[in-house]
């Protein structure tokens, strides 16, 4: 299940403080399965009911940078959106995401450097309104002045 905004292009000189963009993604087994194909991360906690049960989690979980993603994506397709360029995330992990969970991804505009193009952005994932991750970005908007 993912329930998207529209995608596209915010350029910064339509950016303003306050902008928020959000999507919601239920993380299924195959979405976990397939990031662990991709990123070759296949730790069993992961992946092995039987592991899992015995860690500090009591359970699987989905991986963290799959949970990151979603914020990712947020910022690529929404806000500021297609042309984009990342410069720089950082993330606490604050609550593991589990399959079946639903995960809303936020992006909140918190800052804008018109001359240099970079924007900050608070990023968050809430699972039933608890945080589970957080943190901010810094990347290079989109502008009408380049294209």
């Amino acid at each position: 299940m993912l329930d998207n905004a529209p995608r596209g292009t915010i350029c910064i000189e339509d950016l303003e403080i306050g902008m928020v963009r959000s999507l919601r993604k239920q993380v299924t087994d195959r979405d976990i399965e397939l990031f662990a194909e991709v990123s070759t991360d296949r730790n069993p906690v992961h992946l092995d009911d039987e592991y899992a049960q015995d860690t500090i989690f009591e359970g699987r979980i989905a991986h963290g940078m799959l949970t990151a993603g979603l914020v990712s994506a947020v910022i690529g397709e929404q806000l500021p959106g297609h042309g984009t360029v990342y410069l720089g995330q950082s993330l606490r992990f604050l609550a593991p995401v589990r399959p079946g969970d639903t995960v809303l991804a936020e992006v909140e505009v918190t800052g804008i450097d018109h001359a240099k193009r970079r924007v900050t952005l608070d990023t968050r994932c809430l699972v039933e309104g608890k945080r589970v991750l957080v943190g901010e970005a810094t990347v290079l908007a989109p502008s009408r002045k380049f294209d």
